[in-house]
């Protein structure tokens, strides 16, 4: 998933990681399918994906539900 809320997990997980010491903490993300919509959604209105990518994305993301 490329939603924002699950990038910006990643990142976060990264820069814990690039922290130091030897456990990684990873926060625990669970955002509904429908705000992943709703994300989505956004991140095409303000040009952050094409349309193109965001049909991609948006049926990544209802197939991944079926």
């Amino acid at each position: 998933m490329n939603t924002p809320a699950a990038l910006f997990a990643g990142l976060l997980g990264l820069s814990l990681a690039a922290c130091g010491g030897h456990e990684v903490v990873r926060p625990t993300v669970d955002v509904s399918i429908g705000q992943q919509l709703i994300d989505l959604k956004r991140a095409r209105e303000t040009g952050a994906l094409s349309e193109h990518e965001y049909e991609r994305q948006r049926k990544r993301l209802i197939d991944s539900v079926e």
